[in-house]
């Protein structure tokens, strides 16, 4: 399974300039090479622009969602669609969508985790569904948003659903960037599990994103690895046949004690 990571510099607060700026990255690398799954970033349409996300956030997944399917319909690809600020009922909420190589939407999630040291609850709303595995390409995948990073019981419950991919897309900052790679490796290695994360480079007035996008496979080894300031496309093939057998090796699942914890 080949995927791409768009290590993106979000253009603050220009949705329409950043539809654009996908859409130029997606013409410029699939007339190179074909991909199965492509992935963005967190809250790419608008960066970190909190204050006037009441103002420029989606509605309704609107049009961001009609962007993405219409994307993967033209380009038949499935599309990671990292996440965006996204109004509901007059809430605003940090939004993922997932979308299969035919235009349907096949998995949406709201994050769950909101970050109290970047004032998140004072402008979003967290999510009120559980995280669950969603399929591309016959394949169990997960995805989790930035701070969901920090809490491993959710990774850890798609493994139990049977994920062998799981998608972390992000606005991580440069300040705790060794957070951002031990705490990927461990999901990876106690999961047994790829981890394919997208994170944005570049900065939005005091705060430095650490890029550092990273594709890590089911043995916590780090297989491809962006650099920390740079805008740029990150690619792997994901060998999926050895999540099982990582897992036959070292029987992780089986040797659970559940009732004990």
């Amino acid at each position: 399974m080949n995927i791409a990571i768009y290590q993106m510099e979000v253009i603050p607060g220009n949705v329409e300039a950043n539809h654009a700026k996908v859409k130029r990255w997606l013409e410029e690398i699939l007339c190179k090479e074909d991909y199965d799954i492509v992935v963005l970033p967190e809250l790419w349409t608008t960066g970190y622009t909190l204050p006037e996300l009441d103002n420029i956030a989606d509605v309704n997944g609107e049009p961001t969602t009609s962007f993405l399917q219409q994307l993967a319909r033209q380009y038949e690809v499935a599309i990671v669609g990292g996440s965006f600020a996204n109004k509901v009922e007059g809430h605003v909420y940090n939004h993922a969508c997932v979308v299969s190589k035919t235009g349907d939407v096949v998995y949406t999630y709201d994050k769950i985790h909101l970050v109290p040291m970047l004032k998140e609850p004072a402008y979003l709303t967290g999510g009120k569904q559980h995280a669950h595995t969603f399929e591309l390409g016959g394949v169990k995948m997960g995805l989790i948003i930035c701070y969901d990073l920090r809490f491993p019981e959710l990774t850890r419950k798609l493994a139990l659903e049977g994920a062998e991919v799981v998608f972390i897309v992000a606005q991580w900052p440069l300040a705790r960037r060794n957070h951002w790679i031990a705490l990927q490796t461990a999901r990876a290695i106690e999961n047994q599990l790829y981890v394919v994360a997208s994170n944005s480079c570049g900065s939005y007035e005091a705060t430095e994103f650490s890029g550092t996008s990273l594709v890590i496979d089911a043995n916590g080894e780090h297989i491809r690895q962006g650099s920390i300031t740079e805008e740029e496309t990150i690619t792997a093939t994901l060998q999926l046949e050895q999540v099982q057998q990582v897992r036959r090796h070292v029987p992780v699942f089986s040797s659970r004690m559940e009732q004990y914890y």
